[in-house]
């Protein structure tokens, strides 16, 4: 008898895995395959080819190809449609939950897309995802899922249990039974617990809790992920302008949603304009970080031109040099710090959140007692181990002073103005921020140097 060894992600299962492809050893692949984690399968795919990764998933019971589908990064996932057939999508598609076959079928063209449904064999499905279809992506429509369990109020426990049953051959994770009433609004919510502790006769609208947190369908998904955080839930309903029960967001979304809005966050704040991976293309990767690269690059030549600006004075001064890289870095830095708090306060908002004067009054104050402790130690530096005179010192502590309050300034409105003209507020915490306060910083010392030094 042949022994399967248990699937294990790793090099050498990648390499026996190849062979198998190229051997067409299929027994080999869906035996080695079988009961493996989908995500482990989506990473083995990313790793192949596109030639070997349309025949593992073709060999692959469907609803398992489906599940991995799901798990494809969305650059693989696209690559892998463009291989398929139009049948073989629309069954992969009727294997999944409506949200994510609505999300299959917004990487497709128009035309493929009305080709794929017109392949769909369930009706309800179909009906279903087009639903969804009709819903902005980044909405709580455009993410919710259509599966869910539901029951009248009218119903008693008998009739709830039996109808459960029906409804849950198309829902994986049941968390929670939404009551609603004769023209499908949403009332409540009861537990399986009350279901099976209450007696046969006993009427749902007896037992279920009215007090239920549900989120509109035009709601933005960054707030929905906010409300599932605050509350701590596992799953929301959404509801329409009616408040007639139209789907659930489950946590599971969510966590994608956040992840997907910290990667961009991050790449923002490195000035990445897109949203990218290592093993993207050169030329995409070279779009996504070139914007940036020239904006920090006329930034420089613009301070080169402050510095020859006052080249008169740094030929009578020529120690005036010696301190431009720390005025510049003190106030990257501190424009840095600054921004990314801000930041993340606008990403975690509260109902109780400081109004904007207190806020800036609260980093004025911090801006104040560091740079009065930053100026302090560089005028003692100065003054002690590089030029003995006391103006020169004066010049570099109270330039950086400066910088110090002017760049905690900046860093905290710039994201803020952002944000309220709709724009990540992230990129504030990045080359913007940098370039600015390095003009900035080059400005104020030399004026502060033209007025102390009279150069």
């Amino acid at each position: 008898m042949e022994i399967i060894k248990q699937f294990e992600l790793s090099k050498e299962y990648l390499e026996s895995l190849r062979h198998g492809i190229e051997e067409e050893n299929n027994s080999f692949i869906q035996d080695s395959l079988e009961g493996a984690n989908v995500a482990d399968v989506a990473a083995i795919l990313d790793e192949l080819s596109m030639d070997e990764s349309i025949y593992v998933l073709r060999l692959l019971e469907t609803q398992f190809s489906a599940d991995i589908l799901i798990e494809l990064d969305e650059d693989t996932l696209t690559r892998v449609l463009k291989e398929m057939e139009v049948p073989e999508i629309a069954g992969l598609i009727e294997c999944m939950d409506s949200d994510d076959g609505a999300d299959i079928l917004n990487l497709l063209s128009l035309r493929e897309r009305e080709e794929v449904i017109g392949y769909f064999t369930d009706r309800q499905k179909s009906e279903q995802i087009l639903e969804l279809l009709r819903y902005e992506e980044d909405t709580a429509g455009g993410i919710m899922a259509k599966e869910y369990i539901r029951a009248n109020k009218n119903w008693n426990v008998v009739q709830t249990i039996n109808e459960i049953r029906r409804q849950a051959e198309n829902v994986d994770k049941i968390f929670s039974i939404y009551v609603v009433d004769n023209k499908q609004q949403l009332l409540g919510r009861v537990s399986l617990k009350k279901i099976v502790l209450a007696s046969e006769n006993t009427k749902i609208e007896d037992i279920y809790e009215e007090e239920v947190i549900s989120v509109p369908t035009h709601m933005d998904q960054e707030e929905v992920a906010e409300i599932m955080r605050r509350y701590d839930l596992e799953t929301v309903p959404v509801v329409n302008v009616k408040n007639k029960l139209v789907g659930r967001i489950t946590f599971d979304d969510i966590l994608d949603i956040i992840r997907e809005e910290a990667e961009e966050d991050i790449q923002a704040m490195t000035g990445i304009t897109d949203t990218v991976d290592e093993y993207d293309s050169v030329i995409r990767l070279t779009k996504a970080r070139l914007p940036w690269l020239l904006i920090g690059i006329v930034g420089g030549l613009l301070g080169a031109g402050f510095i020859g600006f006052f080249e008169e004075g740094l030929n009578k001064v020529t120690a005036l040099a010696f301190f431009i890289p720390l005025i510049t870095a003190t106030g990257g830095n501190v424009g840095i710090q600054s921004s990314s708090l801000v930041v993340q306060s606008l990403a975690s908002k509260s109902a109780f959140d400081d109004s904007i004067i207190k806020r800036f009054l609260k980093v004025l104050a911090v801006a104040v007692i560091n740079g009065l402790i930053l100026a302090t130690f560089v005028f003692a530096v100065v003054v002690l181990f590089y030029q003995n005179d006391v103006s020169f010192g004066l010049v570099v502590s109270i330039a950086l002073f400066s910088v110090v309050l002017l760049s905690s300034f900046m860093g905290t409105i710039t994201p803020i103005l952002l944000d309220k003209i709709g724009i990540n507020p992230a990129l504030a915490s990045g080359p913007f921020i940098t370039t600015a306060n390095d003009l900035l910083g080059l400005a104020v010392y030399f004026l502060v140097a033209i007025s102390l030094l009279h150069i």
